[in-house]
């Protein structure tokens, strides 16, 4: 739930780490799973991909393997709202895939770049105590964002779980070594009991990015480029697209709309319905976040004063804030 590189220490980490540690280790992030290919053994997984997936792209689309997807809550949704008792409710319907997508783009003192983003939600981590499901609760999603060059050359994937947990960073070899972070690992990257590429391939136009998504928990379990056309010849299930903003305007009827997201203090700015309450038991105190574990609204921190934070260090919680993409790579150690 914490980032895996970059940044300083600072005092109190160690007993920080401690409560972390034992948190983790109690919810099984750090126990022996099953893998990808024992999954795919069981049973085979569906795939998603978004509504405008071509054999042949420039740009580095997402294709989603999901594993278990006879249970509801392992199908990717689509947000919905409506006025129940004349009270707005919110709900993931897992009969029909959305993708809310945005572009934006950003420079630093190196270079300009381009954020390609897909959100994604389901309808619920199930509460379990064998294993313990620490992230159990409703409305759970993940942030894919895909940053490109100007030659539209994808450099970097970065997957995050819509909470700001489990943040995760492969580059490709588009990107230069030279504009890694130091000490970066050579064959993969350790994310809370999984095992990410600690790099990519140089992705072709007839190539898609593969994220394979974890039963129950929804957690990024593997990265790879896979083939476009024998991807389509598998016949995947085409999502919805929507923009990101469609989160804060969803329609109600009668030409009223709701938003996605709570709108005023204490609440605003994470997602409606979301409360984690394990996480808020066992991390707010150290997090300093009574809210902790909540998703939350992606895009501008100004509006709800809601930092989109990857780190539950306090003292990190403005410098790992993703809404603040360039001070967000900084605070990771890279040097784009």
């Amino acid at each position: 739930m914490l980032r895996q590189q970059g940044g300083r220490g600072k005092p109190g980490q160690g007993l920080f780490g401690l409560i972390l540690l034992a948190t983790l280790l109690l919810s099984g992030c750090a126990l022996s799973t099953p893998s990808p290919d024992e999954y795919a053994a069981r049973s085979a997984p569906t795939r998603v991909i978004p509504a405008d997936f071509s054999s042949r792209s420039l740009s580095l689309q997402p294709v989603f393997t999901l594993h278990g997807s006879e249970e509801v809550h392992n199908r990717i949704g689509t947000v919905e709202a409506s006025r129940e008792q004349g009270m707005v409710e919110v709900r993931v319907n897992p009969e029909r895939p959305t993708l809310y997508t945005a572009e934006k783009g950003f420079t630093t003192t190196r270079g300009a770049y381009r954020n390609q983003i897909y959100r994604l939600h389901f309808s619920r981590t199930p509460f379990s105590l064998i294993p313990f499901h620490l992230t159990a609760g409703r409305h759970p999603g993940l942030l894919v964002i895909i940053t490109s060059n100007p030659a539209g050359r994808p450099l970097l994937v970065t997957t995050v779980h819509t909470c700001g947990c489990y943040v995760a960073q492969t580059p490709t070899a588009w990107l230069d070594p030279a504009s890694y972070p130091d000490n970066w690992p050579q064959e993969y990257l350790p994310v809370y009991g999984e095992r990410l590429p600690a790099r990519l391939e140089q992705a072709r136009a007839d190539q898609a990015l593969e994220i394979v998504i974890r039963p129950e928990i929804h957690r990024v379990m593997a990265l790879r480029l896979v083939s476009r056309e024998k991807l389509i010849a598998l016949q995947p299930i085409r999502a919805a697209l929507q923009p990101l903003a469609a989160l804060r305007a969803l329609p109600l009827g009668d030409g009223e709309f709701t938003s996605f997201y709570y709108r005023n203090w204490p609440l605003g700015g994470h997602v409606r319905g979301a409360v984690r309450w394990w996480e808020m038991l066992l991390l707010s105190l150290p997090s300093l976040d009574l809210l902790v574990g909540m998703d939350k609204d992606f895009g501008d921190t100004a509006p709800s004063s809601n930092p989109f934070y990857t780190s539950l260090k306090p003292w990190n919680r403005s410098a790992s804030d993703l809404n603040d993409f360039p001070g967000f790579l900084r605070f990771m150690g890279w040097k784009l």
